[in-house]
């Protein structure tokens, strides 16, 4: 590598992606990617296709990681400062419940499936936001005297608790609550934290070039989420002057009820 091009890639911000698969974390990397920056994506399961998509087409980054180990998350961030050097923008996007605890009355429910869902959502999230912080308090600030940027993915159940979703709504909630006590403590070191609870299904492109989701079935007049404008909005946090950083921000298709 010559001195002009490291001089370059010194330039250009790293991003970290934590949780991995073809919706809000493939458009995400996308468009970092394509918008200069070093961008790595983290998952259980790095080998996904849409993640050896990214690698091929975007230069994506992919690492294996169980983001509610904390010394796994702690090796993840080693690892990508040793590779591509410390990230301003961390992206937590983890749904976190796991196939039994849906739809399970507080009744029904396991306490060790709602205990994982609390570990998958909720802890990691702090795990990964312990060590962004971390590293991002040792950046050089930048022309707006940010030192980096911190996003926690969040859901409908951050705002609002339905029935037969007890274990969900309570880890949603908590990552809430860290999300806005590490803003407060954070955003005045520099660091721009935002959570943003999606209000809505997520349908992202399918191959025929419709947009769907698992359990909602196929978008109609856009009456879901669109992973690529959710992106968009996550880059545009990235960016916002300190003068007017948002806190939370959420997002919801124009049919969607409130």
């Amino acid at each position: 590598m010559t001195q002009s091009n490291r001089d370059t890639q010194s330039l250009q911000d790293v991003a970290l992606v934590v949780g991995g698969g073809p919706g809000i974390s493939s458009s995400c990397a996308r468009l970092f990617a394509e918008n200069g920056m070093r961008v790595c994506v983290a998952a259980r399961n790095p080998d996904k296709a849409a993640l050896e998509t990214l690698e091929k087409t975007h230069d994506v980054r992919r690492y294996a990681c169980d983001a509610s180990e904390p010394a796994a998350v702690a090796q993840l961030f080693g690892n990508v400062v040793r590779d591509v050097g410390t990230p301003r923008l961390v992206v937590h996007n983890i749904d976190g419940r796991v196939p039994g605890i849906f739809r399970k009355s507080v009744i029904e429910a396991d306490p060790v499936l709602a205990l994982e869902t609390l570990r998958n959502s909720a802890f990691s999230a702090f795990l990964v936001g312990q060590q962004a912080a971390r590293l991002m308090l040792g950046n050089e600030p930048d022309a707006n005297g940010a030192r980096g940027t911190i996003i926690f993915t969040n859901a409908s159940a951050a705002l609002k608790g339905f029935p037969s979703s007890g274990a969900f709504a309570m880890a949603c909630q908590a990552k809430s609550g860290l999300a806005q006590s590490m803003a407060r403590e954070l955003m005045p070191q520099g660091i721009h934290v935002a959570n943003v609870p999606i209000d809505a299904a997520i349908g992202w492109t399918q191959e025929d070039g419709t947009r769907a989701h698992r359990l909602a079935g196929t978008t109609v007049d856009d009456n879901m989420a669109d992973p690529i404008h959710i992106a968009k909005t996550y880059l545009q946090l990235h960016r916002q002057h300190r003068s007017t950083w948002a806190f939370e921000v959420v997002l919801r298709p124009w049919l969607e009820k409130w």
